[in-house]
């Protein structure tokens, strides 16, 4: 069936079967749902929002943009403000000042009537799904077409093609109670997919979830995206999430941006003190008997300790195999690891060289500079065992 109402037939009375419209995606044969053809490149502007509990500063100054078909993810720890946030971007939280524009549109100084039709082109992805335990898998997915007026038969076939996208077409009749974690969060993308929203909020997509089954939550939520064209906005604490799925991050610290760009600009070269702790940087990943005795000159008798990151095709290169030829030292590996960002490798070590010297340690510096994406030095500290 094709779920584009352009292919109502009137004189029947029933959808025309198997015509695709040119916005359609299809599922195992099925067309399911519409591309978003949002004219605006921008769908969400948010200009100097702040937003204060008492005398808690939930939100300080905020600004930013969302574009049109992009995945952006707030980051922050614990009453960063990232819920916060994401409530004000759907109308459930209002600013003491500021602009939130949905679609073209300010909601923050519509009465509710019209904001009810504001957020009908919003999907919602709450924390904990938040599935009503007295309905089946498919009549809470059909609830906000119910709410909208959506006719029945319609609402039907959204149902399935929408079941279809999130893979629990045979789960449609099963109540909460009898779903896994993931299937039930998979329901909640679902519910918030089935009026065809241009923009999705999630926050916090994958609560409590293991790795596994949150890393299958990521991909679909990408999978929706890219199928779809569908704006995604998700607020998160975990730089893994932002990491496997997000094209930008915002980084909030106490209701304040501290730090916005692309996820591969974020990684490679942090700016804030913030976000290098989130991602694991500098010297978090040293042991602490190092760490606590880094020093910024060198004495005889210390170790010169560096990190180094390389990314993209320079990731493959074997830096430290040319280094140790070049210029005859051995560098011991004290933490390595390899991770992906955007679909692309992203390696990190850090390594120690035994009592360089002054000139040694500078030509080391020098060598590796021009060879890599990003070189730290950490400081000395006293001789290795």
């Amino acid at each position: 069936m094709s779920c584009c109402m352009d292919w109502w037939d009137p004189a029947t009375a029933a959808f025309a079967e198997n015509i695709p419209c040119s916005d359609c995606i299809r599922v195992e044969g099925d067309f399911v749902l519409r591309r978003q053809t949002i004219a605006d490149a921008t769908v969400v502007r948010v200009g100097n929002v702040s937003r204060s509990f008492g005398r808690a500063t939930a939100l300080d100054d905020v600004t930013f943009e969302v574009r049109r078909g992009e995945i952006l993810g707030i980051l922050g720890r614990g009453a960063a403000g990232r819920s916060t946030l994401i409530r004000c971007l759907n109308g459930l939280e209002k600013p003491g000042r500021g602009r939130v524009e949905v679609l073209g549109r300010d909601i923050v100084p519509l009465p509710e009537g019209s904001l009810r039709q504001v957020r009908q082109r919003i999907g919602m992805v709450f924390q904990h799904c938040n599935l009503l335990s007295a309905k089946t898998v498919a009549e809470n997915v059909a609830l906000p077409l119910k709410i909208a007026g959506v006719p029945a038969q319609e609402r039907e076939f959204r149902v399935q093609d929408v079941l279809a996208l999130v893979g629990l077409s045979g789960k449609a009749s099963v109540y909460p109670a009898k779903l896994s974690g993931e299937e039930k969060q998979r329901a909640g993308i679902a519910r918030a997919l089935a009026t065809e929203p241009a923009l999705l909020l999630c926050d916090e997509p994958t609560p409590a979830l293991d790795p596994e089954t949150a890393q299958s939550i990521l991909d679909l939520l990408r999978d929706i995206n890219r199928r779809l064209g569908l704006t995604i906005v998700l607020a998160t604490h975990d730089m893994n999430v932002v990491r496997t799925v997000a094209d930008r991050v915002i980084v909030l610290d106490h209701g304040r941006i501290v730090e916005e760009g692309e996820v591969w600009r974020v990684f490679t070269a942090p700016e804030s003190e913030l976000t290098e702790r989130l991602i694991g940087g500098r010297t978090s990943e040293l042991p602490g008997t190092i760490r606590t005795g880094l020093r910024n000159e060198w004495t005889r008798g210390t170790d010169l300790v560096l990190r180094v990151q390389l990314s993209g095709d320079a990731a493959q290169n074997p830096v430290l195999a040319q280094l140790t030829r070049d210029l005859e030292v051995l560098p011991v590996v004290l933490d390595a690891s390899v991770q992906r960002v955007q679909d692309c490798a992203l390696a990190s070590f850090t390594v120690a060289f035994r009592d360089p010297g002054e000139l040694l340690a500078r030509r080391i510096g020098e060598y590796l500079a021009s060879r890599v994406s990003r070189l730290e030095v950490l400081g000395y500290v006293q001789q290795l065992a």
